[in-house]
């Protein structure tokens, strides 16, 4: 099954996941660009309203198609109980309708997270699971087991 692991980041804790899943499941990697500056705690606190009103935002051009994969794995961070902005927008502008889908999510907290708001951006399509981590650059060796654990789940062979 050709995989793709599509996610946004701000601090790298997406990222750490994104490519330990990738390595995981031999799966190609796209990092989601938001042109908007999201450094710096201003940025932090308008990235949190933005993705509290579901906003979309302008994102750099993408150089993998979900189009030529058979497994979609979307990772973005948490913010205010909602994927971040770039995802959001990633998600309104590919068409994932028929694909395998699964998702993870970065936060710092153990709050709800932003599930079911990502879900009802990819209707139609076969959602296969879902992990969260929790602050994983903090806890790298946990993070790692956690993500092998639910690599096997998603039947990539």
């Amino acid at each position: 099954m050709k995989s793709l692991v599509v996610y946004y980041t701000r601090t790298g804790n997406a990222r750490f996941a994104a490519e330990t899943i990738a390595a995981e499941i031999g799966a190609d990697v796209e990092e989601v660009i938001d042109m908007k500056n999201r450094s710096g705690k201003l940025a932090y606190l308008t990235g949190g309203a933005d993705a509290r009103r579901g906003k979309e935002t302008e994102i750099a051009p993408t150089k993998k198609s979900p189009a030529d994969y058979d497994l979609i794995i979307v990772g973005t961070p948490v913010w205010a109980s909602r994927p971040a902005p770039a995802i959001t927008t990633y998600l309104k502008k590919n068409n994932l309708s028929g694909k395998k889908v699964a998702l993870f999510f970065t936060q710092g907290g153990k709050k709800p997270s932003a599930i079911d708001q990502t879900k009802a951006l990819i209707p139609n399509s076969e959602f296969l699971g879902v992990l969260t981590l929790i602050e994983p650059l903090d806890n790298k060796a946990e993070s790692e087991k956690q993500i092998t654990e639910w690599c096997k789940t998603l039947n990539t062979n």
